[in-house]
C-alpha cells in the first residue's frame, strides 16, 4: 500500500465531475487500500478518489473512535 497526496482547495480537479465506476479489478481494490492508508494517515474519517486525483465515483470511510475496532466502508457508486 502507498500513502497519496491529498488534493485540496483551489485544486480546480476538486471541481470536476466524477465518472462513475464501472468495473470493480484489482487496480480499482488497490486504490482503495491506498486511500484507506492515506485516510487513516491524515487522520479523517472519509477520503473520496477526487481528493487523490483520481475522477472516479468511490469513497472510503472510518467512522469508527480512536481506539476501537472498526469497519472501513468502501463505497463506489455512492
Amino acid at each position: 500500500m502507498a500513502k497519496l497526496p491529498i488534493l485540496t482547495l483551489p485544486d480546480p480537479l476538486l471541481r470536476k465531475v466524477s465518472r462513475p465506476v464501472e468495473r470493480v479489478d484489482d487496480g480499482l481494490r488497490k486504490l482503495a487500500d491506498d486511500m484507506l492508508e492515506t485516510m487513516y494517515a491524515a487522520p479523517g474519517v472519509g477520503l473520496a478518489a477526487v481528493q487523490v486525483g483520481r475522477l472516479i465515483r468511490l469513497i472510503v470511510l472510518d467512522t469508527a473512535k480512536e481506539g476501537e475496532t472498526g469497519q472501513p466502508l468502501v463505497l463506489i457508486n455512492p
